[in-house]
């Protein structure tokens, strides 16, 4: 096996001697009106390679030998721009447009460049990443919610979910577009009424960039209180068809693109999970299997309108395995047992289609987006998992969220000054039929029922930004009222009156100090809008449920160095958070919850709970430059909420406290890479297990796990956490095919993460459970200690042809 793996190598070595150059041909065009700027100049930094574009704003550059390149457009009067890691090929021209933004002011000490997203709307905490900056990264299996925990202010938990947690918020505040659609769902198996899940379904090799957009939010985004995530797809190929197919260690995914005529270009993209049989060859008591696809259509009708089409879905199934391994210990066996008994078994689809159509014209654009977007959640339980007697159920859970979403946006651009409306509107369904008797399981109630609920969701902004000072000084803001049915004082817009202000000031050319501050409104999860009683009562209507409101102070310091690529920033934050709602049945904030497998929020709650989150972030971001890029970002936060059990503020479930993430690499010679990424966090806070009622041999046949002791919410504290991901790449530039071998090992150093403690039930030798000689009301439990984390190797296959 190993001298056939060195013979494929060294036949890829001769066959590359042979190869010819690649080439990279676009257009530079004016981002308000579409129309081609002629005479720019496009080059390749650090090389000679360059030209000019045409009349018509096209350019094509030749005989460009393969790599990674930065390659830069400029002209004068508009904003520099640079496109950084831009892989060049010799089986593909590379299609790289450039839509530059006019300057406001004719005076040439005044510098602005565009090359680390810095715009007038959002001019202050944007992070932005690109396609080979996701695809390299160590650690991150080519999945964008781990890429981006690389980035100042984000953390995350410490097992296998792509919960994303910034500045001390929940996971479920954030929000994804896609090519300015909305995707509510971007992971496998996500938590419901919250978000994470163990795998992304966004495929990397048809994202051309993501922008993370984490304080100064803009006025036409809505409905989120932590951050919104910008994705824009790469174009399909106007000249002919090309495919990539990747095989990694748990899926296989193949994607083709090419054009559909001679107006309208195509991306589509499919991937099949093995992870399964990866799984029940560990012996592992659990079995995922995952599916999704991707489709984009881009049809240009004529210079001024562009109309794009966008399918994202995705598939899941969660079974159990019951094969006995060998050579078991007896904390395996336990630990195995316990999941056995507990795990749910979940089926999970999802889908988002949308229209997206642009109409330029002199002074800016129009853009309207109808899209529609649907969740189906399936989830049952028996006692013990013995589905052999109906009456082990203990509870059985189907539930369905379908939003359908209309939004109008006119864009008007003038020369130091933008302006910019809209309205939207939503009318959403939630689907829910539910028998419980797990959830309430310590206080006897058993819920039973099957309804729908349907709610309408409306809202409208006005934004702008000028420039003074021969634009040294930016002035940006905006106000949008949101307003929706599913609560008396949530109806009237005038209660979500949503006002956001930045300024900004050039201190010198390319440092910046900026600052920000708005009220932004969320809308409770679903589970919580649709929750009913046995009469049939929307529970939480009756209790006003109200929007989630956060108020957002932002201020820092930016310096970017275009000329190497580099930039350093510091940003302090504040958010308050008010009318986040609270578990009646628990007494704690939903805010705390949310990094688990199930549903969140299909409880009756009360909006009382407020919040506050603090810190400090630090960058310095070195992007491709010499072949050497890297990312280091340190965050000191508090994020604090009060809850009816407890008084006052007491730490969240993401008070991390302090992040750390040092991301490198470096391209060497004949195509080699090496990154590697290390992460450092504080223990998150928990809340312990109530032993005595948990015990209980009438709970515990209910719930078959530990009830947490909602008395001390978040009272302990797990051990820090640190992880080291390594990654190695070769690549390989054929005259009509590439070939990319990779190997990523995730936990370099094997290390075991500290998380809370299980109640294990005492078996005996048949594996039933013993009742306490002491308490026949009881089992004998015990607490054992869960740590997770182990070494996780991948090699993984990419063929471009």
């Amino acid at each position: 096996m190993k001298s056939t793996f060195t013979l494929l190598i060294s036949l890829f070595a001769i066959f590359s001697s042979f190869a010819q150059e690649g080439e990279v041909r676009g257009r530079v065009f004016n981002k308000v009106n579409n129309e081609g700027i002629p005479f720019a100049n496009v080059i390749l930094l650090g090389t000679d390679y360059g030209t000019v574009t045409d009349i018509d704003g096209n350019y094509s550059i030749s005989n460009i030998p393969p790599g990674f390149y930065n390659v830069r457009a400029s002209f004068v009067g508009f904003r520099t721009k640079t496109e950084f890691d831009i892989q060049i090929t010799l089986a593909r021209a590379v299609r790289l447009d450039f839509s530059l933004i006019e300057e406001a002011s004719d005076l040439s000490e005044v510098t602005v460049s565009a090359d680390f997203s810095r715009s007038d709307e959002t001019p202050i905490s944007v992070r932005r990443l690109n396609t080979n900056e996701i695809e390299r990264y160590p650690g991150g299996n080519r999945d964008i919610s781990r890429v981006i925990q690389s980035l100042p202010g984000v953390a995350s938990t410490s097992s296998f979910r792509n919960d994303i947690i910034i500045r001390g918020g929940a996971p479920n505040e954030n929000k994804f577009f896609v090519d300015e659609i909305e995707v509510p769902v971007i992971n496998h198996f996500a938590t419901q009424g919250s978000s994470g899940g163990p795998v992304g379904i966004l495929n990397v090799n048809l994202i051309r960039n993501v922008d993370v957009i984490t304080g100064g939010f803009p006025a036409d985004r809505m409905n989120s209180l932590s951050s919104f995530f910008e994705f824009t797809l790469k174009e399909g190929r106007k000249d002919k068809m090309f495919t990539q197919m990747t095989i990694g260690a748990s899926e296989f995914t193949l994607s083709n693109e090419g054009p559909l005529g001679e107006k309208t270009t195509y991306l589509v993209s499919a991937r099949r999970s093995y992870l399964q049989f990866l799984f029940r060859a560990l012996g592992l008591p659990f079995l995922p299997t995952f599916n999704d696809f991707t489709i984009k259509t881009t049809t240009k009708i004529n210079s001024k309108t562009e109309l794009t089409f966008l399918a994202v879905g995705a598939t899941g199934n969660f079974a159990l395995n019951f094969d006995e391994p060998n050579n078991e210990t007896e904390l395996e066996r336990e630990n195995r047992l316990y999941l056995l008994e507990n795990l749910p078994i979940t089926s999970q689809w999802n889908y988002t289609t949308g229209l997206k159509l642009k109409r330029f014209r002199e002074n800016g654009f129009w853009t309207f987006v109808l899209s529609r977007n649907m969740l189906n959640n399936r989830s049952f339980k028996y006692f013990q998992n013995d589905e052999s007697d109906p009456a082990n159920l203990t509870f059985d859970y189907v539930s369905q969220e379908s939003e359908n979403k209309f939004r109008a946006e006119n864009s008007i651009f003038k020369k130091g000054f933008n302006l910019k409306y809209g309205v939207n509107y939503e009318f959403s369904r939630f689907f829910i039929n539910s028998f419980d008797r797990f959830s309430f399981a310590n206080e006897g109630l058993i819920i039973d029922v099957n309804d729908q609920t349907f709610f309408n969701s409306y809202g409208a902004f006005i934004s702008g930004s000028k420039n003074f000072n021969n634009e040294r000084l930016l002035i940006s803001g905006g106000v949008r009222l949101d307003g929706s049915d599913f609560g008396k004082t949530a109806s009237n817009p005038l209660n979500q009156i949503s006002p956001r202000l930045s300024v900004s000031y050039q201190l010198k050319p390319q440092l910046f100090w900026t600052t920000n501050a708005g009220i932004y409104y969320q809308k409770p999860p679903y589970t919580s809008l649709g929750f009913r009683n046995n009469e049939g009562e929307l529970v939480n209507q009756l209790n006003d449920i109200r929007f989630i409101q956060s108020t957002h102070f932002v201020t820092g310091i930016e310096k970017v160095i275009p000329e190497k690529s580099r930039r350093f920033s510091i940003e302090g934050f504040y958010k308050l958070y008010k009318d986040y709602p609270s578990s009646l049945l628990n007494g704690i904030a939903l805010a705390n919850l949310g990094a688990d497998f199930g549903v969140i929020g299909n409880e009756p709650v009360i909006s009382n709970a407020e919040g506050r989150a603090y810190g400090l972030e630090f960058l310095a971001q070195q992007r491709l430059y010499n072949n050497f890029y890297g990312i280091a970002a340190v965050t000191l936060v508090r994020s604090e909420f009060t809850n009816p059990n407890t008084e006052g503020f007491v730490p969240s479930a993401w008070d991390n406290g302090i992040i750390v993430s040092l991301t490198a690499g470096k391209r060497f010679g004949k195509n080699w890479e090496a990154g590697a990424r290390w992460r450092f966090l504080r223990g998150l806070p928990y809340t312990p297990i109530d032993v005595a009622t948990s015990s209980l041999i009438d709970v515990w046949n209910l719930r078959g796990q530990g009830i947490l002791d909602f008395n001390q919410i978040n009272a302990l504290r797990l051990g820090e956490f640190h992880q080291l991901d390594i990654r190695i790449d070769k690549r390989y530039f054929f005259k009509k095919w590439n070939f990319n071998w990779y190997i990523d090992i995730e936990n370099l150093y094997n290390f075991q993460a500290d998380q809370p403690p299980l109640l294990f039930p005492e078996r005996d030798v048949q594996g039933g459970l013993i009742v306490n000689p002491d308490d026949p009301s009881r089992y004998l439990t015990r607490l054992v200690n869960n740590p997770a984390g182990t070494i996780i190797p991948t090699i993984g296959i990419i063929v471009e042809f």
